[in-house]
């Protein structure tokens, strides 16, 4: 199983992570539970966990690849969610 994990600063993270699990949940399965989503993509999935700081993004999956690309498509969502906030600062650690 690959991994990556990131902090993102914001006072809003609750906010965006609901937005962002609306958004996916036309089309993707989705679970959320107060601050905290997860949602479900082929061969990968991101978990979403606010708090009054930040939020804490981890994207796991079996390919690399797959995981890489997840990573920037969460980035990139979060920033059209956050855009009074973007570009938000993503500092990605691999585990």
């Amino acid at each position: 199983m690959t991994q990556v994990e990131a902090r993102v600063p914001t006072t809003s993270g609750g906010k965006y992570v609901q937005q962002l699990c609306k958004h996916w949940s036309h089309k993707l399965p989705v679970e959320i539970e107060g601050d905290t989503g997860v949602v479900t993509f082929d061969g990968a999935v991101a978990t979403m966990k606010a708090d009054a700081e930040a939020i804490d993004v981890i994207v796991r999956g079996e390919d690399r690849e797959q995981v890489d690309r997840l990573k920037d498509v969460v980035a990139q969502h979060l920033d059209r969610f956050a855009f009074r906030e973007a570009p938000m600062t993503y500092e990605w650690a691999w585990k």
